[in-house]
């Protein structure tokens, strides 16, 4: 058997890499660039009183950034918001279902509505959010500068550019990079925030604020919820299918048995990631807006009642679902196994596997939505009640680390794997059957 090659045989990918390590710290270093006209102090002051809220958990997801209010405060969520609607909208509207069956045109043409809205929804929120910094103050100091039309535009445009900013680096990083560039932004986001929470956790045993029992519990909470995710997120259910004999040309083909994989967790880190960003969009708006309605709302979404888990846990079982169904369809895998000969044995081909395989596929994705909702509600809301340290949320962060990082590694894996099957057909000589040579 060949071997492998190494990455280190292999520059082509050394570059991937390279670039996507290059935009993602041009990322990281966009956090720490501010906003004009913002006392920072301030809102350091507003934010450290607000870490147990939703504010903590969407300065979470951006990285810090909307801690320290950088021109990259909004993060990714508004182009993950506008994905959302759009996947929404291809399921129920037949014309941009059409456009998308059109192949790589359709594709591109939704990708450009999705930007479109994407600028829109950014310039809203960050015309919302102007609106509400203006009446924050600590200890009667504003927290803007300058209030007026003059700041709301500013900010409004420079939080804009920001997050197509990061649309286009996380577009770069798909296309040129190794891994999607988008759950790579998210990714780097909340892995910068591991350090502070490892130094945050050794300070506060040695201050006495946690017991060493409690810190050896968490470190066994955090161990097994990794394994249990890469056991889950590896897990999958394995069809048999055995391809009929046929005769093609003087050659017959066929009659080999091969497997269908369907993975259990067939959605992966998608469907908290759009619970989030669902959460958030009127979470925002709310906590900057004197809506009676919605500060309501936001007040039972305070990021730890049982409301916020209710809700956050039948968004993630939605978008399992959801995202599951728009990616594999029953009905075209089992029409491509007809075409090509091949059934599942014990049913007829056609209708009969289709139903099958919806069958099998619902199973699946009832059991890996549990284990989402496990993983990113119930664990932590049980962790936070037998424990005084504040861990919600931390099963959600732990399986976008986990599910990205699998992910990237699944890439590197195959571009080995393509380079490995690329030298073999160069080593070949292909002779004709006439040649004499």
């Amino acid at each position: 058997m060949r071997p492998v090659p190494s990455v280190n045989n292999m520059p082509e990918l050394w570059k991937r890499i390279g670039f996507t390590i290059a935009l993602i710290l041009v990322y990281r270093l966009g956090v720490h660039v501010p906003t004009p006209g913002i006392d920072s102090a301030v809102l350091h002051d507003f934010f450290s009183q607000n870490r147990g809220t939703l504010f903590g958990v969407f300065n979470l997801f951006s990285g810090g950034a909307l801690e320290r209010f950088s021109i990259l405060a909004l993060g990714i969520m508004p182009y993950i918001t506008a994905s959302i609607v759009f996947q929404l909208l291809v399921a129920t509207m037949p014309a941009l279902e059409q456009l998308q069956k059109e192949g790589d045109y359709g594709r591109r043409k939704i990708n450009q509505y999705t930007r479109y809205a994407t600028v829109g929804l950014a310039l809203f929120q960050g015309f919302m959010i102007a609106v509400g910094l203006e009446r924050i103050q600590q200890g009667g100091i504003s927290a803007v500068l300058e209030p007026g039309l003059g700041f709301r535009l500013v900010t409004m445009v420079t939080l804009c550019a920001g997050t197509s900013f990061l649309m286009w680096l996380g577009e770069q990083i798909t296309e040129r990079g190794i891994g999607n560039g988008i759950s790579l932004i998210i990714f780097s986001g909340i892995a910068s925030g591991i350090p502070g929470g490892v130094f945050s956790v050794f300070e506060q045993l040695k201050n006495g604020q946690m017991q060493p029992l409690e810190g050896l519990v968490l470190v066994i909470f955090v161990v097994g919820v990794v394994a249990g995710i890469v056991f889950v997120e590896r897990g999958h259910r394995r069809i048999s299918v055995q391809y009929a004999r046929r005769v093609v040309g003087r050659r017959m083909q066929g009659g080999q048995s091969a497997h269908l994989p369907m993975k259990v967790n067939m959605s992966g880190v998608l469907p908290p990631i759009f619970a989030s960003s669902v959460i958030f969009f009127p979470a925002t708006i709310a906590n900057f807006v004197s809506i009676p309605i919605l500060q309501q709302m936001v007040g039972s979404l305070n990021g730890s009642g049982v409301f916020f888990n209710s809700v956050y846990a039948g968004l993630i079982i939605f978008f399992a679902f959801f995202y599951t169904a728009v990616t594999f369809n029953p009905m075209d895998v089992a029409e491509n196994l007809r075409k090509q000969g091949g059934f599942v044995p014990g049913i007829r081909p056609g209708s009969s596997t289709a139903d099958f395989l919806d069958f099998v596929l619902s199973r699946l994705t009832l059991t890996g939505a549990m284990y989402l909702t496990t993983i990113c509600v119930v664990l932590p809301a049980l962790f936070q009640a037998k424990s005084a340290l504040p861990f919600y949320f931390g099963g959600t962060s732990l399986l976008i680390l986990i599910g990205v990082g699998m992910d990237t590694i699944a890439q590197i894996e195959s571009i080995l794997l393509s380079k490995n099957y690329d030298g073999i057909v160069k080593n070949v000589r292909i002779r004709g059957r006439r040649s004499s040579v």
